[in-house]
């Protein structure tokens, strides 16, 4: 198991770093939750028949901009250090988010959004204390990585389906359009993805990775916490 070393005073400017990007992911509220604007909702709206292309990107759009899947996935690689580790797991992460997306619109299982997103802060919460050991050291047991990938995935796609459902998509060209919005959804993950670990791959070479790992997976569960609370607050207010 990894093994972190103590937090310093040289942490401090990491720390600033991670906390003004947890107060960008706050202020952005729900304007950029799950990427889908209030001109996508218009757009989605107004369109009817198959739309392969414009689903296409809408889809790739909701995951680069969606902040909160990007962040459940920087906790899942960030101590993967294989290829074929990273595409086992973000295929279990693919597969429950693709499923519950899809079924979720298709058969139209609203949820409600704000306690959806909420347990979405809570697996990035989950995944920063699994990848500090918090759960061998508390409980003396590690769970399954893979089934609370799969389990977080599920839940991820249930945040997107039901804004979908709220925005009423057309059901002329229902599945072609759900289809070609689930493949640009793969393809903004991958593009991601890739950013993500060439990112990591040059951190990964340098001594403050070692130094800062203990920090920033800290730093990463203070920001699951702020989207929960965000999303708790909402739901209570409204």
């Amino acid at each position: 198991m990894f093994s972190f070393p103590p937090v310093s005073g040289s942490n401090r400017p990491l720390w600033a770093v991670f906390a003004a990007l947890a107060a960008c992911f706050l202020v952005g509220g729900d304007a950029l939750a799950h990427g889908v604007t209030e001109g996508d909702k218009g757009y989605i709206q107004e369109i009817t028949g198959i739309n392969l292309i414009p689903f296409l990107y809408l889809g790739a759009k909701h995951m680069v901009t969606g902040y909160d899947h990007l962040l459940f996935l920087f906790g899942v690689v960030f101590f993967l250090y294989r290829l074929k580790h990273v595409g086992i797991y973000v295929s279990l992460f693919a597969i429950g988010h693709s499923t519950t997306m899809l079924a979720g619109v298709f058969f139209n299982i609203g949820l409600n959004a704000y306690l959806i997103d909420a347990i979405i802060g809570l697996s990035v919460v989950y995944k920063a204390l699994d990848n500090l050991g918090a759960f061998q050291r508390w409980f003396g047991v590690q769970p399954s990585t893979k089934a609370a990938t799969l389990v977080f995935g599920l839940f991820h796609g249930f945040g997107l389906s039901t804004k979908l459902i709220d925005y009423d998509i057309a059901p002329d060209g229902l599945l072609p359009n759900l289809l070609a919005f689930n493949v640009g959804v793969e393809i903004g993950q991958l593009l991601a993805l890739a950013a993500i670990l060439i990112a990591m791959g040059f951190w990964r070479r340098t001594a403050s990775f070692a130094r800062h790992a203990y920090l920033a997976n800290t730093a990463l569960m203070c920001a699951g916490f702020i989207l929960m609370g965000f999303q708790l607050t909402g739901y209570f207010v409204a």
